[in-house]
């Protein structure tokens, strides 16, 4: 297997504006199945896509898998990207069919480099590889004319082709006129895909479009993805089967921009920075520089962890202010019984702005509610802190 030469096509957009690569599914090319959609995000993208080998002029070459597919439309991006003065590759991602598969590949392969990524029509494993191998044994045999007839059955819903005569002609035509060796190649590379038990390790937001009436990918076959990778959603649009773009272009392109068009989740390092501003705030700069200080390699991925998690993720969140959030600390760790950590929170409480009054009122419910001895040791911790803040 070798990575092929793949064929980028300019389809809507400006390089200026956030790049966003769209991959084909199998028959067609970037431009029959993608043009719609992408004149209509053509204001918000710069929209590129990419054509299988024999598909849309796109040249044949060795057997590839869908891995090598993937790294020929990172190559394909990082193309783009160049030519754009683009700093870094960085990228959102649509891929219908086996351009979704290819999706799905670029997702765990090169995680860094997709945003976040809408898969269509598409699964983790499509069909069976048999199914694949009797294809590409067909087409190799007789020629397009072999798959025209049933892909005309699966690719659109009832009462499409009757309704939009000019774009499934546009598509069926695509289909006919693509090389047979390459398209038997690709259907080779889908007998051997399948990366069901790797979903749940893809980090980027995914969102999964199904057609309702789609036989060859139902939305099952969506479901599966969005529910198994941690940022996915599903949508399944109604009275649209295998090619989503083409049969529904306003309501797919609608979908992708407001999907597309979020703010891309921020950073780890982004949220250990803002967990270190609070935790700063919270516990004071003594405090944290003198724990800083004291990180050495056996304890600096646990105080990553915290300064992360704990004041990045919680202590960050709106739903309560900095005083209830003292309060439920202090009773929590006047339960559990420590004492270290009491000590330090009650001196994080006062610069929250809790009173006195107000930490003596948490103590006493906290003897009702987790005993009077450890209420007792807490008012001792407590006054000791206390006083030393009083004395300032």
């Amino acid at each position: 297997m070798t990575i092929p030469r793949l064929r980028t096509v300019e389809l809507a957009g400006r390089p200026g504006l956030p790049l966003l690569v769209v991959g084909p599914s199998l028959g067609t090319s970037a431009k029959t199945l993608w043009s719609a959609v992408a004149k209509r995000l053509g204001d918000r993208f710069h929209v590129v896509g990419w054509d299988l080998p024999g598909h849309g002029g796109c040249p044949v070459g060795e057997p590839f898998s869908i891995a090598d597919l993937a790294s020929g439309a990172l190559e394909c991006a990082a193309e783009v990207a160049a030519v754009r003065g683009d700093d870094e590759l960085s990228f959102r991602y649509a891929g219908s069919s086996l351009g979704g598969a290819v999706g799905l590949q670029l997702l765990l392969d090169a995680p860094t480099a997709v945003d976040r990524a809408v898969l269509v029509c598409t699964g983790a494993r499509i069909g069976e590889p048999a199914s694949w191998r009797e294809r590409a044994a067909a087409v190799r045999g007789g020629g397009m004319e072999a798959v025209v007839t049933a892909s005309a059955q699966r690719w659109f819903a009832p009462g499409f082709v009757e309704r939009e005569p000019a774009t499934a002609s546009t598509l069926l035509d695509a289909l006919r006129h693509t090389d047979s060796e390459g398209y038997a190649q690709a259907c080779e590379a889908l007998a051997g895909f399948d990366v069901r038990e790797r979903l749940a390790g893809i980090g980027a937001p995914l969102l999964a479009i199904a057609g309702a009436a789609d036989a060859a990918t139902p939305p099952e076959s969506l479901r599966q993805i969005a529910s198994q990778v941690p940022g996915g959603r599903l949508e399944v649009l109604g009275d649209v089967a295998h090619q989503a773009p083409a049969e529904a272009p306003a309501r797919v392109a609608d979908l992708m921009r407001d999907f597309l068009a979020a703010p891309a989740p921020a950073t780890v390092r982004e949220i250990y920075d803002a967990g270190m501003v609070v935790r700063r705030e919270v516990l004071g700069d003594t405090h944290v520089d003198r724990a800083t200080a004291a990180i050495t390699d056996f304890t600096a991925e646990f105080q990553e962890l915290i300064t992360t998690y704990a004041w990045g993720t919680i202590w960050t969140r709106p739903g309560l202010d900095r005083r209830s959030r003292s309060m439920i600390t202090l009773t929590a760790l006047i339960a559990r019984g420590h004492h270290e950590e009491l000590a330090m929170h009650v001196r994080a409480a006062l610069r929250n702005g809790l009173t006195t009054e107000e930490i003596k009122e948490v103590i006493l419910q906290s003897a009702i509610y987790c005993g009077v001895p450890d209420a007792n040791t807490a008012f001792r911790v407590a006054a000791g802190i206390i006083a030393e803040d009083t004395t300032r």
